[in-house]
């Protein structure tokens, strides 16, 4: 496969990358950098900002059909923006999950009701969504998810409990797999549920604080909160929901790529500096080994971008991703020794984490959010390589 750039994504290349520099300052200029996971709550306001600014260029959108996003981009172009922004340090993003899950979800599965009241405000960065899909007895076998949902007239009534969902105090939009049909089980009598978070006594969000010491996910209770419809049909839920997952893969994993080059840059710097590189030729190995990795995501992911229907390369990516980032984090602390323990507010009631060491402890989560590297595994022993399905 050839993975050159062609003159017309050359010119996009300059277009994005002028449009950005134009644009990065001030407040912008301030927020760069923050928001990336481990620290979504970081200057939200001014990412929320952020977020109208660029919908206002025509700069969300960019992977959905030519009826409904900003601006036509062809998949190599989608990659060019996404190596530009990440390479920008433009701040986080806050409307990814509508921008890249929800709306790509509403153009196949939705009706054009639901997109039409949906993705225009999506594309102006004006409407924000979260996602409730885990419980705590369904996270990573999503199967078991216990909120129901009963019909009431031409809508229902949702009740029950979503954990570890990131950027629910700033969302207007909750996508809700809930189960529709009494005594089902399992895959089947499950439905996609839009449900609007702003329903005082209905929808309660309480942040969870993590060992890092940041509160970037939420519990998310539901009692009856009322959900305006489903995608898809009353019963298909599952198949959505499959399908909604499977973007998670995308064009965005080569943005978080070049956000883990960014972290390996700091500490081959931080190892180069303390003369690990000179002095422990174990260490110096790994972080070899660790760029190498790195360099064979990006070829991976570029190699699968523009296939379809191939039902093991998303769990192939999970596990390439998630393995490296927290192996990453290791070495974070490694390289420093002793210091890696402590900083230099260590001994006083304002002491706060730095980078690395937060970088070390958000890691952790790496192999289990997303989909365990276990689902992963079975997914492809399963659904690939066709070898017996799992005792339950």
């Amino acid at each position: 496969m050839d993975f050159a750039f062609g003159p017309d994504d050359t010119a996009f290349r300059h277009e994005a990358r002028t449009w950005l520099e134009a644009r990065l300052t001030g407040a912008f200029a301030d927020a760069a950098g923050h928001g990336a996971p481990g620290g979504e709550h970081e200057r939200a306001r001014t990412r929320l900002a952020w977020e109208r600014e660029l919908g206002a260029g025509g700069w969300i959108g960019l992977g959905w059909d030519a009826d409904h996003g900003n601006r036509r981009a062809t998949l190599t172009q989608q990659v060019v923006w996404a190596e530009e922004y990440a390479r920008s340090r433009a701040p986080a993003r806050l409307g990814h999950i509508g921008e890249n899950l929800l709306a790509p979800t509403l153009i196949a599965h939705g009706d054009k009701d639901q997109q039409a009241r949906h993705l225009p405000g999506i594309a102006r960065g004006e409407e924000f969504w979260c996602q409730g899909y885990s419980e705590p007895g369904a996270g990573s076998d999503l199967a078991s998810v216990r909120t129901t949902a009963v019909a009431d007239g031409g809508r229902y009534r949702v009740t029950g409990q979503k954990i570890w969902t990131s950027l629910a105090r700033e969302a207007h939009w909750c996508f809700v797999l809930a189960r529709t049909e009494p005594g089902s089980t399992r895959h089947r009598g499950l439905s996609f549920l839009l449900v609007p978070m702003d329903q005082p006594g209905r929808i309660d969000v309480r942040p969870i604080r993590q060992m890092s010491g940041t509160s970037e996910f939420n519990e998310v209770f539901l009692d009856g909160a009322e959900a305006v419809g489903t995608v898809g049909g009353e019963g298909n839920g599952w198949r959505v929901a499959m399908g909604l997952l499977a973007l998670e893969r995308g064009v965005s994993t080569l943005v978080q790529q070049i956000g883990f080059e960014e972290e390996l840059g700091r500490v081959l710097r931080l190892a180069a500096a303390g003369g690990v590189l000179d002095h422990d030729p174990v260490l110096r190995d790994r972080l070899v080994r660790q760029w190498a990795e790195l360099r064979t995501m990006r070829w991976n992911a570029l190699r699968t971008l523009g296939r379809t229907g191939d039902p093991g390369a998303p769990s192939v990516a999970k596990l390439l991703w998630g393995g490296w980032h927290r192996r990453l984090g290791e070495l974070a602390v490694q390289v420093r020794g002793a210091a890696a323990a402590a900083g230099p507010g260590a001994w006083s009631p304002s002491y706060e984490l730095d980078a690395l060491q937060r970088l070390f402890l958000f890691t952790r989560a790496d192999t289990i959010y997303g989909g365990s590297d276990e689902i992963q595994r079975n997914i492809i022993a399963e659904r690939v390589l066709g070898l017996p399905r799992e005792l339950r």
